[in-house]
Formats: C-alpha cells, sequence, structure tokens
C-alpha cells in the first residue's frame, strides 16, 4: 500500500465556534430546508446544512417566471419565499434536529425590528448550531435602501440581531457594492462572528422573440460557475480586510473549485446552483477535497486555507 493510500486526512474545520466535519455546505435558498434533499444525499455527511431564508411571517415571494437558465449559471427572483420562522420551528426542527450535523438558520427582515424578532426566536432552538443573517433586503422604513450596501445600515441590521442573539453570527454579503471591504468591516465591527461572501450579482435576461424580460421581475440574482471568479477575489478582498473567518460561496461545483476558495482565505465554502443540477454535488466535493489531499500529501485540510502564494 502506498504512503498516500496509508495518509489519513482530516477535512474538519471552525468557523464561528461551529465545529464541521468538512468544510462544505449547502448555499441558503438552494436547499430548502434540508429534508427536501433527505432521499439524495447524506445529509450527515456535510459540514453543516444552511437553510432557507427565514422571515418573520410567511412569504409567497415573487410571481412566474422567476428562474432562467443563463450562459454557465441562473437567473432566480424567488423573491424569498419561505414557511415563516414560527413554522419553521413547528414543522422544519423536528426533522433537522435528529441529524448529527450543525444546523445554521439564515434569515432576513425588512425592518431593524423584523432582524431583532427573528434573531431572537431562532436564539431560542437550542439545537440550532448557528444563524446566517442575509443583508441583501430593502429597509421598507427608510427609503427602501438594502442594508448590505450601505455601511451604516449594515452596521445596524448587524447591530440588532447581534443585541438579540447569543449563537454565532454569520453575515452573508451582497456583491452589489463598489467596496465589499467597507461592508464586510461594518458587519464586524457590529458583532459578526463570521461572514459569508457572495450573494448573487444583480442580472437581466430578455426573450429575443417576445422582448420581454425572461422572469416577471425583469431582474434577478445571477448565481452558478459565470460568478466565480468574482466571488474568489471578493472573498480575496474581505479575507485581508477583516478578523473573522469567511465563507466563500459562488459557483462552486467541483472540489477545485472549492479549493480556490480556500486557498484564497475562506474558511469553509458554501454549494448552491450544483444542487439544482446535481443533488449529490456537495458529496462529490467533499469526496474531490479528500482526493487531492491525499494526492498533494496534505494531512488537514486547515494548511491549504489563505496559502496563495504570489500574494
Amino acid at each position: 500500500m502506498s504512503e498516500a493510500k496509508e495518509m489519513k486526512v482530516s477535512l474538519a474545520v471552525e468557523v464561528a465556534g461551529i465545529q464541521m466535519k468538512n468544510p462544505v455546505m449547502p448555499a441558503s435558498g438552494t436547499f430548502g430546508y434540508g429534508e427536501e434533499y433527505a432521499p439524495y444525499i447524506d445529509l450527515n455527511n456535510l459540514g453543516a446544512i444552511v437553510t432557507k431564508g427565514l422571515s418573520l411571517r410567511p412569504k409567497a415571494g415573487n410571481p412566474t417566471p422567476r428562474i432562467t437558465e443563463t450562459v454557465s449559471g441562473m437567473l432566480n427572483a424567488i423573491g424569498l419565499q419561505n414557511v415563516g420562522v414560527d413554522a419553521f420551528i413547528e414543522h422544519k426542527m423536528p426533522f433537522l434536529r435528529e441529524l448529527n450535523t450543525p444546523v445554521i438558520a439564515n434569515f432576513f427582515g425588512n425592518t431593524l425590528d423584523e432582524y431583532g424578532e427573528v434573531a431572537r426566536r431562532l436564539d431560542a432552538i437550542p439545537e440550532l448550531a448557528g444563524v446566517e443573517l442575509n443583508i441583501s433586503c430593502p429597509n421598507v422604513k427608510q427609503g427602501g435602501i438594502v442594508f448590505g450596501t450601505d455601511p451604516k445600515a449594515a452596521f445596524d441590521a448587524v447591530n440588532v440581531v447581534r443585541k438579540n442573539l447569543r449563537k454565532p453570527l454569520i453575515v452573508k454579503l451582497t456583491p452589489n457594492v463598489t467596496d465589499i471591504t467597507e461592508i464586510a468591516r461594518a458587519a464586524e465591527d457590529a458583532g459578526a462572528d463570521a461572514l459569508s461572501c457572495i450573494n448573487t450579482i444583480t442580472g437581466m435576461a430578455i426573450d429575443v422573440r417576445t422582448r420581454r424580460p425572461k422572469i416577471a421581475n425583469r431582474t434577478g440574482g445571477l448565481s452558478g460557475p459565470a460568478i466565480r471568479p468574482v466571488a474568489v477575489r471578493m472573498v480575496h478582498q474581505v479575507v485581508q480586510a477583516v478578523k473573522i473567518p469567511v465563507i466563500g460561496v459562488g459557483g462552486i461545483s467541483t472540489a477545485e473549485d472549492a479549493l480556490e476558495f480556500l486557498i484564497a482565505g475562506a474558511s469553509a465554502v458554501q454549494v448552491g446552483t450544483a444542487n439544482f443540477v446535481d443533488p449529490d454535488a456537495m458529496q462529490k466535493v467533499i469526496d474531490g477535497l479528500e482526493r487531492f489531499c491525499l494526492e498533494e500529501g496534505i494531512g488537514d485540510i486547515r494548511t491549504l486555507i489563505g496559502s496563495l502564494e504570489g500574494q
């Protein structure tokens, strides 16, 4: 038996105090509440599970059509459809609490009061390992400014959540800004324990025959392989700007994709659009990471984090 095959590889990582058996988890909104994918992938093999975004009250989302395929990606304007935090606690948590995998609840609000109240309710769930705060939403009480595009608004949203939350707090950053590091630092200053970046990039697709937008909302969020180079660049920038861990998100389909983010400095990664193409995509990424480490003689995947050369 070769030395490589005799090696034992540790894929375990820690993000904001959350212990994960490997650095791979789903991106919010692409994996339902976890149970939907149970027939296709062993949920206990994942580093963590990130739920679909939750709001204070149930949300129906945008009118259809709200998804369209684009070159090397997908454009969606689901509109954050979800069951609401109370229904999540009553109907979704019973399944999730039986898993041997950390569960992270993604959530959002349209006012500071909503952010604080949802955080308070989620904080009371002992089985949740942490939460992920989506700040890519408009503040309906302050002219519709998106919380995540203004440093002060981002600070205020994270700050109110922090005051209502003892659990680890991950803040998900939008890429639709001039300088993502300003928002990253504001979130860190307000009490974020980790950051995930990036969310989708605003885009548009037009049907040239009908001359109408391909989705009813006109614009939507672009995801998939097309945005990966942008996401890797932004992760690298954010890692340099803050002291807290960063989770890389954007166009990850393979282990090599995930490795780009880890080498750029991400402590973990989230897989999104690839789950729609292949429900087993995350398991293949996990297996590929282990295989890469064996081939390269790497005993602990954490040694790859931030190992970018030629900076």
